[in-house]
């Protein structure tokens, strides 16, 4: 019999409560602890997600707590972040570094000592953030989202359905996210020799164009209902359940490479082996050069805007600065 997870969710905004309704909704743990600085608007989510208990798959304890319900949790999911949202996701730092100044204290105080899945933007930045903070296992849901949207652009432009197309956004859950297009398949088949054996289905500037409408598919969502939030809840609940269920599910998101694609000292996404230990394995996925130059420089912007993150701290004596 497995072990019944709990996980606790700092800010319960549109993302973090959607993560918790997907969590209870799956059965994914038995146990959600809602934080947030607005304590009424955490525990009127915590209300409406547990009356659905009566459709849930098991049953699940869902509140609204403080950091000592974090002490013992499995999974602390990061969903906090400024008041507004940017069109370059880079343009949040300053806001989300000042909350995140705010939470890492009271977290390390807490005594929490498992898994973080970071979702607050700028991802990959704040990712690397919390781990220097915290000196913890941090995982960022990076793009995870980007690469579901491109798989679905791309499935609707071969009329081929999303579950059967295997396609992966690469660095920079931001504007310079890089489509592995170099290692897409439908399935099975390698996207090139699809689009060779199917001429005129798909052109080199329709790729383009879908990976342009991926990396704008968020803001788009934005102007549309001023947030997103079902399909990043769907990629971290995803994520969540990999690493308490221990399914050694390959998922792409943000974690700090060490070699990969000659990158190190950085955060940014890539194939990963999600189990119960986090980011058990890290894998490189085979670039054409052309991709493999846009992911250095995706690299690059990330480590630019770390260097920025830790000079906007204002916690000098902790280990963000080391």
């Amino acid at each position: 019999m497995r072990k019944i997870g709990k996980v606790g969710i700092i800010g319960a905004g549109h993302v973090g409560s959607h993560v918790a309704a997907m969590l209870a909704s799956q059965g994914v743990c038995g146990q959600i602890a809602l934080l947030d600085i607005d304590q009424k608007k955490a525990l009127a989510h915590s209300q409406d997600i547990a009356d659905g208990m009566s459709y849930w798959p098991r049953p699940v304890r869902v509140w609204a707590g403080d950091y000592q319900d974090l002490a013992d949790a499995d999974l602390v999911v990061m969903a906090a972040c400024g008041a507004a949202i940017e069109q370059n996701r880079l343009d949040e730092l300053a806001a989300t570094v000042a909350v995140m100044d705010q939470i890492v204290p009271q977290l390390k105080a807490c005594g929490f000592g498992g898994v973080v899945v970071s979702i607050s933007n700028p991802c990959d930045v704040i990712a690397q953030y919390l781990q220097k903070a915290l000196g913890l296992t941090v995982i960022g849901t990076g793009t995870a989202l980007d690469s579901a949207r491109l798989s679905r652009r791309l499935a609707g432009l071969l009329g081929a359905a999303p579950q059967s197309v295997s396609a992966y956004m690469l660095g920079e859950h931001g504007d310079s996210q890089v489509p592995a297009f170099h290692a897409a398949s439908v399935a099975g088949q390698p996207l090139a020799q699809w689009m060779t054996e199917h001429p005129g289905r798909c052109a080199p500037a329709e790729l383009a164009r879908v990976a342009r409408e991926t990396a704008e598919a968020g803001w788009e969502i934005v102007l549309g209902k001023g947030s997103t939030e079902f399909g990043v809840a769907s990629a971290a609940a995803a994520l969540i359940r990999a690493i308490l269920l221990d399914e050694k599910r390959v998922l792409p998101c943000s974690v700090p490479l060490d070699g990969q694609y000659g990158q190190r000292d950085v955060y940014a996404s890539t194939l990963c082996l999600i189990g119960a230990g986090g980011a058990e394995e890290i894998w490189q996925l085979p670039l054409s050069d052309q991709e493999a130059q846009a992911l250095a420089e995706s690299c690059r912007i990330i480590r630019e805007y770390g260097v920025k993150a830790a000079a906007l701290s204002t916690l000098a004596n902790e280990k963000i600065h080391g």
